[in-house]
């Protein structure tokens, strides 16, 4: 056990120096295209440092970021709550399930940015048509994601549940949503980089603030750098969001044994 532990400790480290590595290696390129193309097609990492600390102390960066922030958690919420229990419904209703597959898939099929138009006829210029572009993109996800999660829990386990007297309530709570729960997880951190994406969107079409604001600001007054801050300040949060999804699928299914743990226990025996 004492070996296992500081073999994972030893490989821990090594994936963190081999991502400090890359994040080296790409901050070097990028520099490599601001000296060979100039700064007016390709800001310098400096540049768009300083920039983005002037940006955070003008305070205009948080207030971007977090209207940003705010149509994609909306819209995630609305989108993705409904499409993560639907397929538990279905469940119990098969042929229902069957009858609606198609629409979903054709719906899935639909390009989304086709209906950043639609949204903003019906809901107006505010937040509301990026929410709803938002919902649109991640409702598909969640949903797909959780319904594989359902139709792969094990049918050896139900029915030996309901040879031991488990009504639907039982199973669905003891077999289909423990067995589910990760893949709809694993749909929202899929979604998660969509959402925000879709956000940014829905403000480049049609918004006086975000970051998607800022990127068409910046390419508008030719503002490269101000435009490199607000790819950096996206991809930022996009991994910090991710991070917490991953923590908190941790919390919610801490009763499970780690699987590397498993394995390795599986392998000794």
């Amino acid at each position: 056990m004492l070996t296992l532990f500081y073999e994972t400790r030893a490989m821990n480290t090594r994936v963190i120096v081999d991502r400090m590595i890359v994040l080296a290696l790409v901050i070097a390129g990028w520099e490599l295209c601001s000296l060979h193309f100039g700064t007016i097609w390709f800001s310098s990492p400096l540049r768009v440092l300083y920039r983005f600390g002037e940006e955070i102390r003008s305070g205009d960066l948080f207030f971007q970021a977090s209207y940003t922030l705010k149509a994609a958690l909306y819209g995630s919420l609305l989108g993705g709550i409904p499409a993560a229990l639907l397929p538990f419904v279905l469940r119990r209703h098969p042929v229902a399930g069957a009858i609606l597959d198609p629409y979903f898939v054709g719906g899935y099929g639909v390009p989304k940015l086709a209906l950043a138009p639609l949204f903003i006829l019906w809901f107006g210029v505010d937040i509301a048509p990026k929410v709803a572009l938002v919902a649109s993109i991640v409702s598909f996800l969640v949903f797909f994601s959780t319904t594989a999660g359902v139709n792969a829990v094990n049918a050896q386990y139900v029915s030996v549940a309901r040879v031991f007297g488990a009504n639907e309530r039982d199973i669905a709570r003891h077999i289909v949503w423990p067995g589910a729960i990760p893949y709809a997880f694993a749909g929202f951190r899929v979604a998660a980089p969509y959402a925000i994406g879709a956000a940014v969107v829905g403000e480049l079409i049609s918004s006086n603030r975000g970051l998607g604001f800022m990127v068409q600001s910046g390419a508008t007054d030719f503002d490269t750098t101000l435009v490199f801050v607000s790819l950096v300040t996206l991809t930022i949060i996009v991994v910090v969001v991710n991070l917490l999804i991953g923590l908190l699928e941790r919390w919610l299914l801490r009763w499970r044994p780690p699987q590397r743990h498993l394995a390795a226990r599986v392998a000794g025996t």
